[in-house]
């Protein structure tokens, strides 16, 4: 009887050894509970890329700096401009100044994540020190960019949630100045900057996007036939009476070429007879992101409350 039940016991023995074989594997490729996995997949616009789900350590090759920022994700390295715009001043104080070029400086930055425009140079060495992920300005609208930044920050939710907020306030906004102001008034962007002056459409930041695409407000045809197709268009003090709206907003940056103010010209153009040209800071006003869009909401309701 035994040696019948011996060959059953170690058979039994197997399957239980086996049974607790398995489970210890599935245990042990199992992620702990509570923890997340340590990347993500970003479908960009040169295909899916594996990025840090939680990056610590961003660098920045282009304009998307305040996106990043406002998204609370740490930037250890940003462009020349981004680090000379007075609107980020406080957040990027120690933060190192970096080009594409600069790869030396860029490996001791030890970034996971470096963002750039399509443009930049060194894209595959780039990629040699950290996942990175460029994107063609102007592609997408300034809104559907943060969308995508927050994406790729694993943030998409805090991204969509200021999208919403900032539609609703700019839309609002838009609806008080077009009651002061009439529904045919029009507003024209102009900047100056060196010697050159331009005219905006509604897509080239300065306050655009707010004016024309959140508030509605009109543009004229004028600008419309140049602008709107390009972005921008080039100027001469001699002609800014044929683009000038019925308001405009006057973009300088501090050491531009100023003296068509001091002209007949200019100052016989009817938003400036009253009083009706509103000027706002050149440097940074080239960015798009939440922290700077906010900044010009309120310049642009505060300019308009006044008058």
């Amino acid at each position: 009887m035994k040696k019948l039940l011996l060959p059953f016991i170690l058979l039994l023995v197997l399957i239980i050894s086996a049974c607790g074989t398995e489970t210890t594997k599935k245990e042990e490729n199992a992620a702990p509970a509570g923890k997340e996995s340590e990347t993500i997949t970003y479908q960009s616009e040169n295909g899916p890329i594996e990025v840090p789900a939680n990056p610590k350590r961003v660098i920045m090759l282009s304009g998307f700096t305040g996106n990043v920022i406002d998204l609370g994700v740490n930037v250890v390295g940003v462009d020349t401009w981004s680090k000379n715009n007075p609107t980020f001043e406080k957040e990027l104080k120690d933060v190192a100044e970096v080009s594409d070029e600069d790869l030396e400086k860029i490996i001791e930055l030890e970034p996971d994540l470096i963002i750039g425009l399509s443009n930049i140079k060194n894209v595959d060495k780039l990629k040699e020190i950290a996942p990175t992920v460029t994107y063609t300005w102007g592609k997408v609208d300034y809104l559907t960019q943060h969308l995508e930044i927050g994406k790729l920050l694993n943030k998409e939710k805090e991204a969509r949630s200021w999208v919403d907020n900032f539609k609703k306030e700019a839309e609002a906004a838009g609806e008080e100045i077009r009651a002061k102001i009439g529904e045919d008034a029009t507003v024209s962007v102009m900047e100056s900057y060196g010697k050159d002056l331009y005219v905006f459409g509604s897509n080239w930041a300065r306050g655009t996007e707010i004016l024309y695409q959140a508030m509605k407000l009109k543009m004229p045809e004028k600008v419309k036939e140049v602008a709107e197709s390009s972005g921008y268009f080039t100027l001469s003090a001699e002609v800014i009476p044929e683009y000038a709206g019925d308001y405009m907003i006057l973009s300088k940056y501090s050491d531009a070429d100023t003296s068509f103010q001091e002209t007949e010209t200019y100052k016989n153009i009817p938003a400036v007879k009253n009083n009706r040209v509103f000027e706002m800071n050149g440097q940074g006003a080239s960015f798009s992101d939440p922290i700077t869009l906010e900044k010009q909401l309120e310049f642009i309701k505060k300019s308009f409350s006044g008058n």
